[in-house]
């Protein structure tokens, strides 16, 4: 089997002010880099556009016609103080949960090993009824809710290794028993959520907070100490990434110094740990990253390792 790429071109069109770092350069980047020859054999499909009842699996529907009622015709609209919707937000956060839709089917029908969504604006900030941090819809649970709807899941499991904490993620999951949220970030830094102490209702929340200047040797002892352990008792029928690449030491939002070797050994080990419990099944969904080197080269890396399966 093969890996799935889901893109689109709408990922592009969503437009920010100049200057913000959630900007349509990302989505290039990542699409030149997975361009080169070594990426020949991945399967590439559109992105389709995820129903309105597809995004309420993890947000209220009222909510979610909400954000789509305020997309403007012309113009920018600020939501929060750093999340803008252009005229192509809406048809962009649709295909970017699409995508996180349609690589659960493909990888749970056996369609492909794993799938990456390589689509923008991020989602693991955006809460039940709260867009914030760039993010509208939280793509992750979306692909978990699905995972369970659809094909039965009972248990999934979702790393985020973005150098944000996925608040959003957290709080949709925080009193569910059936979806563990594991995440490794920087602290302080925002959103200000994500200390060890944050548990959950059920245990299943598992965070692994790094301090500012951490490298690629943190990073790797948080997760075989505290992270991959926890994933692996949980024993999921799906392993969702929330990769964020704001963890590699040329990003100007963060204070990590991961390198993209950390990143294809983080995606290896999940990679493993879906193995042994899920048939193989990762699905991975593109969050942060804003130098567009960084970006670039840890999103080949990752997907380079999703390869290997």
């Amino acid at each position: 089997m093969t890996t799935l790429l889901l893109h689109h071109p709408a990922a592009a069109a969503h437009a920010t002010p100049a200057g913000h770092p959630e900007r349509p350069d990302r989505i290039r980047a990542v699409e030149r880099a997975l361009s080169a020859e070594a990426f020949g054999t991945l399967k590439r499909q559109l992105a389709p556009e995820a129903l309105m009842e597809e995004v309420a699996l993890a947000h209220p529907i009222a909510w979610v016609e909400a954000i789509a009622k305020a997309n403007p015709k012309s113009g920018l609209v600020q939501v929060d103080s750093d999340t803008i919707m252009s005229p192509g937000t809406l048809e962009a956060i649709l295909r970017g949960a699409g995508a996180a839709v349609a690589g659960v089917d493909a990888v749970m029908t056996g369609e492909a090993a794993n799938a990456f969504g390589a689509m923008r604006p991020p989602g693991h900030h955006a809460e039940r009824t709260r867009a914030m941090g760039f993010c509208f819809f939280n793509n992750a649970a979306i692909a978990a809710r699905h995972a369970q709807r659809k094909h039965g899941a009972e248990r999934v499991a979702i790393m985020d290794f973005d150098v944000h904490h996925g608040n959003g993620t957290q709080d949709i999951f925080w009193d569910d028993a059936s979806v563990l949220y594991a995440s490794t970030h920087q602290m302080p830094l925002y959103p200000g959520t994500g200390a060890a102490s944050e548990r959950g209702d059920h245990d299943t929340i598992v965070n692994a907070p790094l301090r500012p200047g951490d490298g690629g040797e943190a990073f790797r002892e948080a997760m075989e100490a505290v992270i991959l352990p926890r994933i692996e008792a949980f024993g999921p029928d799906l392993v969702v990434i929330s990769a964020g690449f704001d963890s590699h030491h040329r990003d100007p939002l963060g204070s990590l110094r991961f390198t993209e070797a950390d990143f294809a050994w983080a995606t290896r080990a999940l990679m493993g740990v879906a193995e042994r419990h899920a048939g193989g099944r990762v699905v991975s969904l593109l969050e942060g990253g804003y130098d567009l080197d960084g970006l670039a080269a840890s999103a080949a890396a990752h997907v380079a390792a999703l390869m290997e399966a």
